[in-house]
């Protein structure tokens, strides 16, 4: 089972976009956090009506973002973790944010756990 979701917000922008009753904001940030899994450490399935991390323990800018098909229906942001960065956490939740502060996209998986010599460069794929 997929464990990732357009947030309802996301879906609502897209169709507002869609009809031209708005502009469709970039997507800025990604945010990770410890929230993803349940007290037995199992993976919680996202609902799409989350409007932030459920444990959020850092927010960064996207680094870049490239198509992975050839048909452009698929966007994938990155952003990497420096060797500083959430040192001993367990990271097991990932979501987009966009310029507005909205988070429009949201996944769950099992715990990463990141170490103080480790960098990390997570991916999130946007299907269409």
């Amino acid at each position: 089972m997929p464990h990732g979701v357009i947030t309802e917000i996301g879906r609502k922008k897209l169709c507002k976009a869609h009809a031209g009753d708005m502009k469709l904001p970039k997507i800025t940030q990604m945010a990770f956090g410890g929230g993803g899994v349940d007290l037995q450490g199992e993976v919680i399935t996202p609902t799409g009506t989350e409007t932030e991390l459920k444990k959020e323990l850092l927010k960064k800018n996207i680094d870049k973002h490239t198509y992975t098909d050839s048909k452009e229906t698929t966007c994938r942001y990155t952003a990497s973790l420096g060797k500083s960065e959430l040192i001993n956490q367990n990271i097991s939740e990932q979501g987009l944010f966009d310029e507005e502060g909205d988070l429009v996209a949201y996944k769950t998986f099992s715990p990463k756990g990141k170490d103080d010599d480790m960098v990390f460069v997570f991916d999130m794929d946007e299907i269409f």
